[in-house]
């Protein structure tokens, strides 16, 4: 006596839905990967950030979830001028650490009114858990400016200075 297998002998089986639902899904996801590396990807904004001094940033806005969790993260450096913006929705007194950093960096945190309000220079990358947190400001903040480390210094940056931003279009 012969055995048939029902789904492999005609008939349209359950294995051959089954092969059918596999097909379509790896054909998806075929898809979907193609679509991150040929699609269009989005420019970052860059607000310029001007000093009492009339010296310049470029700054980078941190503006995807991956840029608001990891910063400047896995970067080998900052373009020259060059340095990360983050704009939180609300005032507070906000931490940020240095995790996987491969340079030091100064950070400066502004408030509502674009007026400096703290400072940390020279903040070292931290590669290994437990990472410090730098922060909180003494008082209230909304953005968070980070640059190259010994740009506190070279551009003479104090508290209470008042920063002016202009979007790069």
């Amino acid at each position: 006596m012969t055995t048939i297998d029902q789904g492999a002998a005609g008939g349209g089986g359950y294995g051959q839905s089954k092969n059918r639902l596999v097909m379509m899904v790896l054909l998806a996801l075929l898809l979907m990967s193609l679509s991150v590396f040929i699609g269009e990807r989005k420019e970052s904004s860059v607000i310029v950030v001007q000093f009492p001094s009339g010296i310049e940033l470029e700054a980078e806005v941190a503006d995807t979830p991956e840029k608001l969790l990891f910063g400047l993260a896995f970067r080998d450096g900052l373009p020259p001028n060059g340095a990360m913006l983050y704009i939180f929705e609300e005032n507070g007194l906000h931490r940020v650490r240095t995790k996987e950093y491969r340079f030091p960096v100064d950070i400066l945190w502004v408030d509502e009114s674009h007026h400096v309000v703290h400072m940390v220079e020279h903040a070292e990358p931290c590669r290994h858990d437990p990472c410090p947190f730098y922060g909180p400001p003494p008082v209230a903040a909304r953005y968070v400016i980070q640059a190259e480390a010994g740009f506190l210094k070279r551009t003479g940056v104090k508290h209470n200075d008042e920063l002016k931003y202009s979007l790069r279009m």
